[in-house]
């Protein structure tokens, strides 16, 4: 549990809504993110419908982690909010990404749809996350140049080689951090994006 307290929490949540009352459901959808975006460790939210004829909707919101999702989840605000949709929106499934899975949503694109009650949202269902070996993949081809790079540069600062090696190795996981988690990894996951996606070739029958 502590482990998964220090990562964002996605949440991905399916639902059917009654197709007479779509522009009701727009507004309701707009409102429940203008709700959560006032709770601390807020990080974005957005939905998605399946198609345009179909009555499956997907609301995906993220919190910094898991205790700020539960003070959203059990406020007094989301139940007004959900109790307000029930006329003519019902809950059909729930699931919670943690860690690095959380990246993999935002570089699909799909998944944050425009929260703007003005504006279509993308026809496109939430796709799942890929691989854990696509995921691992992923990270070396952003870290491996990143840290190269940085270390080759921190080469050229006087003395720092000289620095005892966990003081230079606290130091450059302190710089590149940030730089992995808000410039490089949505970047390569961005590149990558068809590979992620692509689906997993069956195994042809043995003869």
């Amino acid at each position: 549990m502590a482990d998964t307290d220090a990562h964002p929490i996605t949440v991905a949540i399916e639902r059917r809504i009654d197709p007479t009352r779509t522009a009701e459901a727009t507004s309701w959808m707009q409102a429940g993110t203008d709700l959560a975006t006032a709770f601390p460790g807020f990080l974005g939210s957005g939905w998605v419908r399946a198609g345009e004829d179909s009555d499956l909707w997907y609301m995906l919101y993220r919190f910094r982690d898991l205790t700020t999702l539960e003070q959203w989840e059990t406020s007094s605000q989301r139940e007004w909010w959900l109790d307000s949709g029930r006329p003519f929106a019902r809950e059909e499934r729930t699931e919670r990404r943690t860690g690095i899975e959380g990246w993999f949503d935002a570089a699909f694109g799909s998944v944050l749809a425009p929260t703007d009650a003005t504006t279509s949202p993308v026809q496109q269902p939430v796709p799942p996350a890929p691989p854990r070996w696509k995921q691992a993949v992923t990270i070396w081809v952003g870290f491996f140049p990143t840290n190269l790079l940085a270390s080759w540069l921190l080469g050229f600062v006087p003395g720092f080689a000289e620095i005892p090696l966990p003081l230079r190795v606290l130091a450059t996981t302190l710089m590149l951090t940030p730089v992995m988690t808000y410039a490089v990894l949505p970047w390569v996951t961005r590149l990558l994006r068809p590979w992620l996606q692509r689906p997993p070739r069956s195994r042809k029958a043995s003869s």
